[in-house]
């Protein structure tokens, strides 16, 4: 039963009232939303919406909505947990406090593998743009440091030198402060959200509804199969939830956070889908890596579409730095568990952050997305995330149950039945993921296996000393 011994609920709550993990509480409402839209908004809505338009057609829009309906159910859940249990981690703490310790090690496994290979794979987007942006002005990185060996059919390369450089002054940023990164966030989100505003307005007029018909040439399991794929896009809001001992007003601000950032991510997506399929025929996307760019120069506004591209980059790069930020707080609260080496959970005395944990996670992402072609793992993200929700729910029906006492500043409604909707939506899609991404997941949470009974287990603070 070792394997299930759970933290005692009640000691981490006072724990993270009394601040004594030595991280800074500096993030309030609005910065948490903009955290939340900061790793939403990116490959997603300018990259997934092509690869889906392809899969769904016109019915894209509905693609989007099934996805936000799972996780909309699913924040529900994480905002009740968030606000009850304000402790970082994100879903590995709810985990350790509620079905034991072996769970939320293996879920912990995930979320690092989630995050990590997240933040890699925009890097590698987020280099095409920028090369794109520097091919705009006649300037070019040799072919050899401009992707990942074997990631251009035809061309030598060695080394993807962009990807490496922005995930490493993305980690420069982190191990400073989180205060210093939400401001640089807030500002690259307001940009952003102009630019995708500004598609919608100058796009709109441009729409013509027979580019929507059939609406659904796939049928409906085209919807199915584009929402588990463009599920990628809505990746990031439960990264809010990892902040929790670094928010002024955590039981206030964190359901406000995850909730309003993923409605109005979720809004967004919907009107982009609909426009977007509405200018051009869902068949021309075909090996398009910039779809909503491409909409705009179909409809003769180059210069929008040069915005947009500008708006790319700058999405690509608040997700490259939440899910950076969310990956370093699961080490953190991992390492201070005592699963992972305790240095991962040093603070630095100046900046007040896991400054090894962030340096050492950075680096290693920094050389996978320059020297591993990432473009087939946006799924492997998608079932680390999807089976992180099933658990966020999970959680929320054991604790009502263990703990019908506990505070609940906001509580979810409809339970059981919202929990239960959020499992069964989100086992839906995992189940429209292909074979190999299923075989991938199961290799990785067997390497988890091996190094929670060689490692952590024997290692961990509740173990008998």
């Amino acid at each position: 039963m070792s394997l299930f011994r759970t933290k005692d609920l009640d000691q981490m709550i006072r724990d993270s009232q009394h601040d004594s993990s030595g991280l800074k509480r500096s993030l309030g409402a609005l910065d948490l939303t903009l955290l939340g839209i900061g790793a939403i908004v990116g490959t997603g809505i300018f990259v997934l919406t092509g690869t889906g338009a392809l899969l769904a057609g016109p019915g894209l829009s509905l693609a989007f909505l099934l996805a936000a309906v799972a996780c909309g159910f699913a924040a529900l859940c994480y905002a009740e947990l968030a606000s009850s249990v304000p402790v970082s981690g994100s879903v590995y703490t709810y985990s350790y406090a509620t079905m034991g310790e072996f769970i939320a090690w293996m879920i912990g496994w995930d979320l690092v593998l989630e995050y990590g290979l997240a933040a890699s794979t925009v890097a590698v987007g987020w280099s095409g743009y920028f090369q794109s942006l520097l091919a705009g002005f006649s300037i070019h990185i040799p072919a050899v440091l401009s992707a990942a060996p074997g990631a251009l059919p035809g061309l030598t390369t060695w080394f993807n030198l962009p990807a490496f450089i922005i995930l490493l002054i993305i980690t420069a940023l982190l191990s400073i402060g989180i205060r210093e990164s939400a401001k640089v966030n807030n500002i690259l989100v307001f940009i952003k959200i102009g630019v995708v505003v500004l598609f919608i307005v100058v796009g709109a007029n441009y729409v013509q509804p027979a580019n929507w018909k059939p609406f659904l040439p796939f049928g409906y399991e085209g919807v199915f199969n584009a929402a588990a794929v463009v599920f990628f896009a809505f990746i990031g809001f439960d990264a809010v939830a990892s902040a929790a001992e670094e928010v002024k007003r955590p039981a206030r601000d964190l359901p406000i956070g995850i909730i309003a950032s993923l409605g109005i991510c979720s809004l967004l997506y919907v009107i982009v889908a609909s426009i977007m399929t509405g200018i051009v025929p869902y068949e021309k996307f075909l090996g398009v890596d910039s779809p909503v760019s491409l909409a705009l120069k179909y409809a003769g506004q180059n210069w929008v579409a040069g915005f947009v591209d500008m708006g790319a980059i700058i999405g690509m790069t608040t997700v490259i730095l939440v899910m950076s930020y969310g990956q370093t707080r699961v080490l953190f609260a991992m390492s201070r568990d005592g699963l992972l080496p305790k240095k991962l959970s040093s603070v630095h005395p100046r900046f007040a952050t896991p400054f090894f944990a962030t340096w050492a996670s950075g680096i290693l992402f920094a050389f996978i997305s320059a020297l591993v072609p990432l473009s087939t793992l946006a799924e492997l993200v998608n079932i680390g995330t999807l089976m992180a929700f099933c658990l966020i729910s999970i959680a929320v029906l054991v604790m009502r149950k263990t703990r019908p006492d506990l505070h609940r500043p906001f509580r979810c409604p409809g339970v059981p039945y919202v929990p239960i909707a959020a499992i069964c939506f989100c086992s839906f899609l995992m189940f429209h993921l292909q074979k190999t991404t299923w075989i991938a997941f199961g290799c990785w949470l067997l390497i988890g296996l091996v190094a929670y009974f060689a490692y952590a287990r024997k290692r961990s603070l509740l173990h008998p000393k």
